[in-house]
């Protein structure tokens, strides 16, 4: 049973009648009676909760940041009109910010035996599955003064998406693959493994590209031609350690990890190379392997949502052993981990050579852009440490690149916005140079 505010409004109103009117108990009795009658009569009348139908329909899946509806239909079928409340509950981080109160309340009128349809507007906030809890149903009776209140689990999921907002550049570098694979008018010289054609000798071309025996039977001298490779192998892996969670702007490192693969995975695809994904900190979290072109984007995607970073250091020892047994042959493999010194030194640098023997291998790092705001603060005293620590610290970082660099690896340091791009272009940039 629940009470409305209109019954505590009749209370107060009736104790105000007793006290000018009728101070007795004969008053008190009197106006009680009514009110409990009312009360009961709205109880009798009120549409039962518990035999109601209800089904949920709609979106399953959105990029965070954009906007998801999910519908639910309530079948009413008693033989009393359904005049109800419902709350339908949700995580915090499913709903615009400020607005949850408003978007989970819903009034609803359904006639006996007809069914009715209402929508909860839904805008997540946090990448990852976010799950309906509960619907509160309010059944009240004619009079509005008191109703029957029950609960339902009705069960639905809406998974948020990485937002991949570096998209935007991808158009752009599609644009120099194609003219890698000599699909534009500009035609790269000399560069790639992979033969395409022949033709005529111009002043500047490379006279290793000469083909003498071409150049005989057309009588005139002819070069090769070359594309980068395809089908090669390029292995993601992402590390969910600690370092991964720290926050630069408002999200976490391990976002921004998660846009620059989204990017590099997208212009992979579309140069013909495979794609496959392992995310690991004292375990592996997650994996794709072995997806089609088609599928490898949408399956990323998918497993990249309910990524969340561990707060333990990494085993660096074992995301080698799993990097090594998903990519048997020479591979390119991306690393998406931090360059704080500490975890650096004791983790990457003793395993890195076991990976750049066999492997083509790129150490990418979210760096926060704040460093450098702070290193010119001067004004204060504390603003004077700030400065002094925001120098210091690129410097062990750029410390540290140096000595992944010697060890083999091609090393990228950037803020999130700058991270995507500047992978797609070292990628790009191996492509053109025959070493992918």
């Amino acid at each position: 049973m629940a009470l409305t505010g209109r019954t505590a409004l009749l209370a107060a109103l009736g104790s105000l009648l007793v006290g000018l009117l009728l101070p007795s108990w004969t008053g008190i009795a009197t106006v009680g009676g009514l009110l409990l009658a009312g009360v009961l009569a709205d109880l009798l009348l009120a549409a039962p909760v518990r035999t109601l139908q209800l089904t949920r329909q709609g979106d399953s899946a959105v990029r965070l940041g954009e906007p998801a509806t999910v519908s639910l239909t309530v079948a009413n079928p008693s033989r009393r009109r359904l005049r109800a409340r419902l709350r339908d509950a949700w995580p915090p981080s499913s709903f615009r910010p400020g607005s949850e109160q408003l978007a989970s309340r819903h009034s609803l009128l359904v006639p006996a035996g007809e069914r009715r349809r209402i929508d909860t507007a839904l805008l997540p906030t946090r990448r990852g599955d976010h799950r309906a809890h509960r619907l509160t149903v309010r059944s009240l009776g004619p009079l509005g003064l008191a109703g029957r209140q029950g609960s339902h689990l009705v069960p639905w999921t809406l998974r948020a998406l990485p937002p991949f907002t570096s998209r935007k550049h991808l158009p752009s570098r599609l644009a120099r693959l194609r003219e890698l694979d000599g699909r534009t008018s500009l035609l790269t010289r000399g560069q790639g493994t992979e033969f395409d054609s022949l033709r005529e000798y111009l002043p500047g071309d490379d006279v290793r590209s000469i083909d003498w025996r071409a150049s005989a039977r057309r009588q005139t001298v002819a070069v090769r031609t070359w594309r980068p490779e395809r089908d090669r192998h390029i292995l993601i892996v992402l590390d969910t350690g600690r370092t991964s969670a720290g926050r630069v702007g408002d999200a976490p490192r391990l976002d921004a990890a998660l846009d620059a693969a989204l990017l590099l995975t997208a212009l992979a695809t579309k140069a013909g190379d495979r794609v496959d994904l392992l995310a690991h900190d004292l375990r592996q979290r997650g994996s794709v392997l072995g997806r089609s072109a088609s599928e490898v984007l949408p399956a990323f995607t998918n497993a990249m949502a309910v990524l969340e970073p561990a707060l333990v250091e990494t085993d660096m020892r074992a995301l080698t052993a799993a990097a090594l047994r998903l990519a048997p042959r020479r591979s390119l493999i991306v690393l998406l981990t931090g360059l704080d010194a500490g975890p650096v030194e004791d983790g990457l640098l003793p395993v890195l050579p076991r990976l750049t023997h066999r492997h083509q291998v790129v150490v990418a790092s979210v760096a926060d852009p704040r460093l450098s705001e702070l290193a010119l603060a001067r004004g204060t005293l504390a603003g004077v440490y700030g400065a002094a620590a925001a120098e210091q610290a690129p410097t062990a970082r750029r410390s540290v690149a140096d000595r992944l660099t010697r060890l083999g690896a091609t090393v990228l340091d950037a803020p999130p916005a700058a991270l995507p791009p500047a992978l797609a272009d070292a990628y790009l940039a191996l492509k053109a140079a025959g070493k992918l």
